[in-house]
């Protein structure tokens, strides 16, 4: 499988005028192309800040990120898509604006990206939607139109840091599972973040299991279910109490 990004020797501290605080300590992974990848750890170890390293928002002080070989750095990466925790969609744009403003931003709005994107609106269901505004939207359809203007930019990398968390529960439910489906089917490589374990285990295709910090990287566990099925059909299958039981062995291990 084609190998995507590379994180090497990756530490990183924050510094105060209290002192510094380190975050991250010698992490050490690969992504390939097609992964799925969640990250999950005890409260405030580090995982945002982890992501935001692989996004190029922060330097690492050891170490590097490379992305097809080369470094990723401050100046950031049109090759690499951030989902945050909040749609960030502008009310006073209508769904279709909103989803369009990436490539408004980046001087690539044509007659054929635009036809792109509303293309994604009308294969995952938002296309009546396009003139509406956000808040005539219910929360999943909402991430969907916030994903959608993620992939306008054509990413090859997706980073999802709790994306479904201001979500109920069972809204959650329904959306992970979405957007699960949507990333597969666009044949997306993604990265998630998140406290919840069996969204890890019912999106992922390896999870990495950090400790608390300043974090290490305790274990990485590879998830096996059948293609055939959803995030939803994952939670009911046999192997899915094996998997957290032993992802919770692992946060819970010397803690």
């Amino acid at each position: 499988m084609e190998q995507l990004m590379d994180i090497s020797h990756v530490s990183y501290s924050y510094h105060t005028m209290q002192g510094e605080t380190p975050a991250l300590s010698n992490i050490n992974f690969t992504v390939h192309k097609g992964d799925f990848l969640a990250i999950v750890g005890p409260s405030g170890c580090g995982k945002s800040t982890l992501l935001s390293l692989m996004a190029g928002l922060l330097e690492p002080e050891q170490g590097s990120v490379f992305l097809y070989g080369q470094k990723v750095s401050l100046k950031g990466s049109h090759t690499i898509g951030y989902m945050l925790q909040h749609d960030h969609l502008f009310e006073w744009r209508t769904v279709e604006k909103n989803v369009l403003l990436g490539l408004e931003i980046q001087n690539k709005l044509t007659s054929e990206t635009k036809k792109s994107v509303l293309g994604l609106l009308k294969t995952y269901g938002l296309y009546k939607f396009k003139d509406a505004r956000p808040s005539q939207l219910s929360g999943g359809m909402r991430q969907r139109a916030a994903l959608i203007r993620t992939l306008a930019l054509k990413p090859e990398i997706l980073l999802l840091d709790e994306p479904f968390s201001a979500l109920d529960y069972q809204t959650r439910l329904t959306v992970g599972d979405d957007i699960g489906a949507i990333i597969k089917k666009e044949g997306k490589t993604a990265i998630l973040v998140t406290h919840d374990l069996s969204e890890a285990i019912s999106l992922g295709t390896q999870i990495i299991v950090l400790s608390k910090r300043p974090a290490t990287i305790k274990k990485i566990i590879p998830i096996h279910f059948p293609e055939s099925i959803s995030a939803l059909e994952r939670r009911n299958s046999p192997e899915f109490k094996d998997y957290f039981n032993k992802i919770w062995k692992e946060l819970n291990e010397h803690e």
